[in-house]
Parts: structure tokens; C-alpha cells; sequence
């Protein structure tokens, strides 16, 4: 017996952007919150299995820099080995890059916790709404996208950083089958007393084919960059290293998970990028990671 349609997700909203690109304001079908999509298909003829997809969160930060690249190299692959896909970013109703706000509840894991405003006259920051947000991808995007375009269900990637690098991790190991490439770069292992590793001990691929890449950035290891060196900051920063090992932590997990059978993990580091600038080096890395036209 056929499964029924799941249920659609109200749209509040829409319009085009740059190079093609097209956003669409979602209302959450289960917590009635509302997120923005952003789409955009290569030109062309769509494979017959459908477009390769790369699903990212904090999607305002990056859907731009992840089109840009795409229409510069894509094109041609005998250059680049950069294949065409479907690009599918997450984020707000906002012109800013971040939503500092929203993103702490979407893409921290349960069960989370409770912090002091970001500022003043604002409300506490909230942490825990991971799995809210990984039933919106998984049911109301994708139920959504497939009124608008086919995706190839054998290669679709989910890129996340920091935080979003924490969610996708915390995702795979939940729900190994809802990608099958994974991208984590500098995700927030040590947060929240490393309640990640947990989920690590307790995750079992068999049956799976996990294909994982973790990454840093140079400077996100025991060392400040040189332009934070000597700053008034500076010794805040370093202890602030110390505790959040974002470098070794990533490094560590790859060589862990790549003991498993079924997972091919690696690690890579960005020379000299900080937290905040690897971002665009890290989200070219997970293009040519899962629209590898050659592997």
C-alpha cells in the first residue's frame, strides 16, 4: 500500500536572487516556525536520477559563495573535477548572514541548554532544537522539493560549520540514511561538556556506506592567528582554544570513525583560516566532496 503524501509546508513567501537563485519562506509543519530555503539548479538537462544535492545550513552565510563557485567551476570538470548539482541551503527571513538566535535552538542537539541573552532586552538563548529542525529538512523540505525538482537519492550531502558542523554529526549518527555524504567543518565537538562523544560510542554504521569529511582551520588549533597575537584579547582567546579543541577534536573524530566498517572518514586542515574565515574555503572543499565528477 502506498504511503500518503506527507503534508506540505505553508509557503509565506518567495522570490529570486543571484545567478539564478530561488528562496522560499517555509512555515514548520510540526512547531509552525518559519525558515528560509534557498534553491538553485544548475542549467541544463536534469540527470535521470535526478540532481546530486548538497543540503547546508546557515544557509544565508553560505548559498552565495556556494553558487559562485559552482558557475565558476563546474562547467569544467576536466579542470576542476567539479560535477553539477543542486544546491539547498537552510536559514532565516533575514538579510544578515547569521540569526544568531534561532540558529543556537536549530542546530544544537538535544537535550541543550540555557544561556544568557546575546544582548541586552533580549530574550535567554536557547539550545536542544536539533531534532525539531532535522524533521523540517527531512519531511517538510524535501516533501517541498520534490514539487519543484528530482533529487539523486544515492548522493546527497549535508554541510554544516561550528554549529552546523555539531548538527551534522549528531544527525549521522542518529540517522545514518538520511545523507549520504556528511561534511562537518570545525563543528563544536566540545560543546555542551562533549555530549557528542556519547552519541560516537553508541553509533553503529553496519549496513551503511558513511562517507565523512571533517576540517579546520589552521588557526583554530593551540595557536592564535598572527593578527590576534598580542591583541587585548589574546589570552582570552587561547584559553577559549583550550577548552574548545576544534583543530584536534576534528582530527580525532576521523580517525575514530574511520575504524568503522562502512565509514570512509577523513580530516583536512585550511591553512592559515580562522573559525570565521574557513567558512568559504570549507564550503568549496564540500562541494568538490560530494559533486566529485571523478573520485
Amino acid at each position: 500500500m502506498d504511503r500518503p503524501a506527507p503534508p506540505l509546508p505553508d509557503l509565506i513567501a518567495s522570490g529570486r536572487g543571484h545567478a539564478g537563485l530561488e528562496w522560499f519562506d517555509l512555515k514548520d509543519t510540526d512547531s509552525g516556525a518559519v525558515r528560509r530555503l534557498f534553491l538553485w539548479l544548475p542549467a541544463g538537462d536534469m540527470p535521470k536520477a535526478g540532481w546530486p544535492a548538497l543540503f547546508m545550513s546557515d544557509g544565508n552565510a553560505v548559498i552565495a559563495t556556494a553558487i559562485d563557485a559552482m558557475r565558476a567551476q563546474a562547467p569544467y570538470p576536466s579542470g576542476t573535477n567539479l560535477g553539477q548539482g543542486a544546491l539547498i541551503a537552510i536559514g532565516y527571513p533575514t538579510e544578515d548572514a547569521y540569526d544568531p538566535f534561532r540558529r543556537s535552538w536549530d542546530l544544537g542537539p538535544p537535550p541543550g541548554a540555557t544561556y544568557p541573552p546575546f544582548w541586552p532586552d533580549t530574550p535567554e538563548v536557547r539550545t536542544g532544537g536539533g531534532a525539531e529542525f532535522a524533521r523540517f529538512i527531512l519531511e517538510d523540505v524535501r516533501a517541498f522539493l520534490a514539487t519543484r525538482t528530482r533529487l539523486d537519492p544515492t548522493r546527497q550531502g549535508l554541510f554544516g560549520h561550528s554549529f552546523g558542523g555539531l548538527f551534522a554529526l549528531w544527525l549521522m549518527f542518529n540517522r545514518p540514511d538520511a545523507f549520504t555524504h556528511w561534511i562537518a567543518a570545525s563543528p563544536s565537538i566540545t560543546w555542551e561538556d562533549s555530549f557528542l562523544l556519547q552519541h560516537r560510542d553508541a553509533f553503529d554504521p553496519a549496513g551503511y556506506e558513511i562517507r565523512l569529511l571533517l576540517s579546520a582551520g589552521e588557526w583554530e588549533g593551540d595557536e592564535l592567528a598572527p593578527f590576534q597575537r598580542g591583541a587585548e584579547d589574546a589570552e582570552k582567546r587561547l584559553a577559549a582554544k583550550k577548552i574548545e579543541r576544534t583543530l584536534d577534536a576534528a582530527r580525532e573524530m576521523a580517525a575514530d570513525l574511520d575504524r568503522l566498517p562502512g565509514v570512509s572518514a577523513r580530516y583536512e586542515t585550511y591553512p592559515a583560516e580562522t573559525h570565521m574565515s574557513v567558512l568559504p574555503v570549507a564550503v568549496n572543499r564540500a562541494l568538490h566532496f560530494t559533486f566529485a565528477a571523478r573520485s
